[in-house]
């Protein structure tokens, strides 16, 4: 009850800011029946299907979904016996996890009121919930223990800052942690933390982002993408994906400082969040550039790339096959407050990788990255014009810095095995 008195009351102090976002910029309305009252009868019976339980998965947006795309197929040969549905947050999340995995598997998680959640879980009945990385919404997690749902964390990262905000609120939460079932942390020092703030049942399983990297360049969808842009064989394509506000103008200036010196270099740039598209696409035809946007011309094939083209790749789900496209890298939501976003993607391509300073979410990957001199961090735009001006003038240089990122990726992987082998234990526990 007084988690729920609580989301109320921040709910009511956020309506105005609410209103202006599905005013200005469509947010927030798609999904707004099963969020705030949970899943209807009709909307459970199409979601189970067949007679087969389910095991519920949670990913909050795109970047959860993504990481579901190589363990949810994994667990569902290991589990034929079950039926595996993925609920998310977000409408960009909702979009793509409806791509890979079906309408008829997918819903939008109920916000954190008991109603919601416990009219949901009544509903669909599953055997397991999954959240991913660290979904902590007490009302969720104390629901399915009281109607006998065991709850799973996979791929936990818990930042130093974090589990010192969790243990201030400590009479609040501490309860919550001890309702997880089992939590695979992606490294001992998150497992510790996870300890420490009332976590009993943790193993370190490494970090499922390594599994789902992808590194095969012959990839179709790959080729698609490079054959729609016109890409030829002697160009070098620098990609700058998952932009926050500030790093898309940032990018410009290195580029329009460096393409007269270097014809072969072609832009293109991802932004992280869809209603900020337009404002990007403005932002390259104020620079005096070309803009080709993504999703203005989807099935048209290029036949070439002009040097003075910036591609805008205005889509949601494809940013992971353009970095298969670019033989340089930028990861984007480093160089403010963001905290960096998955740099393991271009890394797994063999790209020549650089980031920005700010990479508290991803510190232990951009860190080992770094200490096999397989990614740059690069501190201002300063710095970003020379990391992409060596990876032009030296070759040979940043194809290096793209197979140490290789390598790096291929001797981390293995997490998807150990989170399928503990979902296995988690269900024969409860079965037994």
């Amino acid at each position: 009850m007084f988690a729920n008195f609580v989301y109320l009351l921040m709910l009511a102090l956020a309506s105005p800011w609410i209103l202006y976002r599905v005013i200005a910029h469509g947010r927030y309305r798609r999904g707004g029946r099963q969020k705030l009252w949970g899943l209807s009868p009709s909307d459970a019976e199409r979601l189970r299907g067949d007679d087969r339980p389910c095991i519920w998965f949670h990913a909050v947006s795109v970047g959860e979904v993504n990481l579901l795309s190589s363990l949810v197929p994994e667990v569902q040969d290991a589990l034929p016996q079950f039926r595996l549905l993925v609920s998310t947050s977000t409408d960009t999340g909702f979009d793509l996890a409806v791509d890979r995995f079906g309408a008829d598997r997918v819903f939008f998680c109920p916000l954190d009121f008991s109603w919601a959640v416990k009219s949901t879980i009544r509903r669909l009945r599953p055997r397991m919930l999954v959240l991913t990385e660290l979904e902590l919404w007490p009302n969720l997690i104390r629901c399915s223990e009281r109607l006998g749902v065991p709850v799973a964390v996979i791929n936990g990262r818990l930042s130093a800052t974090s589990a010192r905000r969790y243990q201030q609120f400590g009479w609040f939460l501490k309860p919550t942690f001890h309702r997880i079932d089992w939590l695979g942390a992606q490294d001992e020092t998150a497992a510790r933390r996870f300890r420490d703030c009332g976590c009993s049942d943790v193993d370190v399983t490494g970090s499922l982002k390594f599994d789902g990297a992808p590194d095969n360049r012959d990839d179709p969808r790959v080729l698609a993408l490079a054959d729609w842009a016109g890409v030829a064989p002697w160009q070098r394509v620098w990609c700058v994906g998952s932009t926050q506000a500030g790093e898309e103008a940032m990018a410009l200036a290195v580029f329009q400082d460096l393409a007269p010196e270097h014809p072969e270099l072609r832009f293109i740039l991802v932004p992280r969040h869809q209603q900020r598209f337009d404002e990007v696409a403005q932002l390259i035809e104020d620079s005096g550039l070309s803009l080709r946007r993504r999703s203005r011309s989807a099935d048209a094939v290029s036949n070439a790339w002009d040097a003075d083209t910036v591609i805008l790749v205005d889509t949601i789900g494809e940013l992971r096959q353009w970095w298969g496209v670019s033989q340089i890298a930028t990861v984007g939501g480093s160089f403010g407050d963001r905290g960096g976003q998955n740099m393991l993607e271009p890394a797994g391509y063999g790209c020549a990788v650089s980031f920005g300073p700010n990479t508290k979410n991803f510190a232990a990957i951009a860190g080992g990255l770094l200490d096999v001199q397989g990614a740059v961090r690069v501190q201002d735009e300063s710095e970003l014009n020379q990391f992409v001006r060596r990876c032009l003038d030296d070759v040979p240089s940043a194809d290096r810095l793209g197979i140490n990122a290789r390598r790096y990726v291929a001797q981390h992987q293995g997490a998807t095995g150990r989170t399928v082998d503990a979902v296995k234990r988690l269900l024969q526990r409860q079965a037994g």
